[in-house]
């Protein structure tokens, strides 16, 4: 088993144990509405203003790793808008950090070529997936950097995709490559020289190069969010930030070769056809603790020119959820978070269960059936607000960004104590991208609108429980 897999495969288990103490409470239909309790008094204690930009507990400290507009290692510059990442093992204890970019063709300021496109020559047209014809380049993507985690500095920072858009969230595989996402739905046209709405998959590797642009159009085109790898099976399920998103699972023809194609499906329930899972109304409200029994459906048309691969599925008996963002595999269950369901629309957090038989016929045997499970509605916002990107710390512990104008990165430990590792009190943006690297000795995050990538370190070790 290489390093990567290894690693994956550790941060899989660890996010079971992180949610174990949540479960003795997850049967009230307000898990998060708690008496409220002092959040210093677990985790890391009080956070305290180190400067005009964050707030960290006593002992942590950061730096800025990434700043858009710094000059990179393949001479272009770090675009802006950064969102999810991943955190890779490189050699002699290096991090490869993958970093997605949210940017439309329009977004100027955030290009990685300069003012008015002065370094667009240095890349040659087949590097791009869409060259915008030459006048309007997609200036989303992804950038690479190489960071040494002994001396805390960057040694190589680079382009790694070019020419997408709206690069969201994504997710790790097991076999060490990053998933990046679309957040974006867009047709040939004028502008346009390729359809918009696709995944693409980026090696991780310390070499400076910009992968060839494949587009995974078997997965769907939709306003993709993140994704997640079941490493047993290796199935990918997917989210949808929309507000009437469906929550889907692709299947390839083979584990690994996600290229080769493979059937797309969505999550439907078996004793409710197209359920409403948001819980914005009192009929059919979902309650926290239940596992439902789920099926899946299979989707045509995958790839059309209409936005409505979500409203078809529903129709057909797919369940829709309220703005599917972050996604994480456990050891035998994932979690997903969507960032506006739940009563008071402050967010829920949902635990699948795959079937022993996932993927096959046997799965819609009735005591194979995989089960979903509302896992809690965050009507608390001293507790959490808005959930998007989610993590798990090597040692279980679960963390949240939150996504609004003052959010904070929220720890939950195995006993279900709510805890704060940082704040942003510098910039009106969302956290987003929040990731340990593999030796837990750094979380990495980014503040978008700001266009700064953190590391944070600090006394992990020391956690209150």
């Amino acid at each position: 088993m290489d390093t990567s897999r290894r690693d994956f495969m550790k941060w899989m288990g660890a996010v079971s144990l992180g949610f174990v103490g949540l479960r003795s409470i997850a049967g009230s239909n307000d898990l998060f509405a708690m008496a409220a309790e002092d959040l210093s008094a677990f985790g890391y204690g009080p956070l305290k203003a180190l400067d005009s930009i964050l707030k960290l507990p006593a002992g942590f400290s950061y730096k800025i790793i990434g700043k858009k507009g710094d000059q990179m290692s393949d001479g272009l510059f770090l675009p802006g808008r950064p969102d999810g990442m991943g955190a890779f093992t490189g050699s002699k204890g290096k991090v490869i950090l993958i970093r997605n970019h949210e940017n439309k063709s329009d977004d100027l300021i955030e290009s990685p070529f300069g003012e008015n496109y002065k370094l667009l020559n240095k890349i040659k047209k087949e590097k791009f997936f869409d060259y915008g014809f030459g006048k309007t380049p997609h200036l989303g993507g992804t950038s690479t950097s190489i960071y040494n985690e002994a001396t805390q500095k960057v040694e190589s920072l680079f382009m790694s995709l070019l020419g997408t858009s709206r690069n969201c969230a994504g997710g790790m595989t097991p076999w060490g490559s990053w998933i990046t996402c679309e957040e974006h739905f867009l047709n040939i046209d004028e502008q346009n020289e390729d359809a918009h709405g696709y995944n693409f998959e980026v090696p991780a590797t310390e070499k400076i190069k910009i992968k060839f642009p494949i587009p995974l159009r078997a997965m769907g085109k939709f306003n993709h969010e993140a994704v997640c790898v079941d490493p047993r099976t290796g199935i990918v399920y997917q989210t949808e930030d929309q507000h009437e998103g469906l929550i889907y699972r692709f299947i390839p023809k083979v584990k690994g070769k996600l290229h080769e194609g493979g059937k797309l499906q969505a999550m439907a329930f078996v004793w409710k056809k197209s359920m409403d899972t948001r819980n914005w109304t009192d009929t059919e409200t979902l309650k926290p603790g239940t596992k439902y029994a789920v099926k899946w459906i299979d989707l045509n048309n995958i790839d059309s020119k209409e936005d409505d691969l979500r409203l078809r599925g529903f129709e057909d008996g797919a369940a829709c959820f309220a703005r599917g963002e972050g996604m994480w595999f456990g050891k035998g269950e994932l979690y997903f978070a969507c960032t506006n369901g739940g009563a008071k629309k402050y967010g829920q957090i949902f635990r699948y269960i795959p079937s022993l038989h996932e993927g096959t016929a046997k799965e819609n045997e009735k005591e194979y059936y995989p089960r979903l499970e509302l896992f809690a509605e965050p009507n608390n916002t001293e507790l959490l607000k808005y959930a998007d990107n989610l993590t798990v710390a090597p040692w279980g512990d679960v963390v949240f960004c939150e996504d609004n104008k003052n959010p904070r990165i929220i720890g939950i430990t195995a006993a279900g104590k709510f805890y704060e590792i940082a704040e942003n009190i510098g910039y009106p943006s969302e956290f987003a991208g929040v990731c340990f690297s593999p030796s837990g000795k750094t979380l990495f995050v980014n503040i978008q609108e700001a266009g700064l990538t953190l590391a944070i370190t600090g006394p992990w070790a020391k956690r209150k429980a």
